[in-house]
Order: C-alpha cells, then structure tokens, then sequence
C-alpha cells in the first residue's frame, strides 16, 4: 500500500462549507474528492477542466453569430483575392 500524506490548504470557511456539502450529496469526502482532483490532474498532465479568463460581452457575440450567418450564407459573394476585394469596394 502506498504511503499516505497529509496536504494542508487554506481556502474561505464558506467555500469548504459549501463544497463539503456538494462532495456529501456526491457520497465523497473532501479528502477524496481532492485525491480524485489530484489525480486527475496527473492523468490529464495538468488541470483537468478549462481555465477560460475572458467571456465575450453581448456585442461580440452578436458579431461572432453574424459572421457565422454570412460565411455559412451561400448568397454571399465571397472573394478569393486581396485584388478582387478592393475592386469590388471601389465600385
């Protein structure tokens, strides 16, 4: 059997009351679901979910969508060159 360790963190009373109570509806200890947290991050080679530090705001998702809607829109004329582009807008 492998030897164990103690780990000691710090984290807000509040965040451990919540999360104990999340991992006990789980059937999970805090000691497990740390360990299960551990050891998914050696089998992922490093933080088992996504760290995302920006989300874009409403306007940018509207202009993500349409331009989404117009690259996925057949009856948009679509240019293949820099030259025909400029043409175009010179029109």
């Amino acid at each position: 059997m492998a030897s164990t360790t103690n780990l000691n963190i710090r984290t807000d009373q509040e965040i451990k009351n919540q999360s104990e109570k999340i991992f006990s509806e789980l059937g999970l200890t805090m000691t497990t679901a740390v360990n299960m947290f551990l050891r998914a991050t050696i089998r992922e080679k490093g933080i088992p979910f996504s760290l995302k530090l920006e989300v874009p705001n409403a306007e940018t998702v509207a202009a993500i969508e349409e331009g989404r809607r117009i690259a996925n829109d057949p009856n948009v004329k679509g240019y293949t060159s820099m030259d025909d582009l400029k043409k175009a807008l010179d029109e």
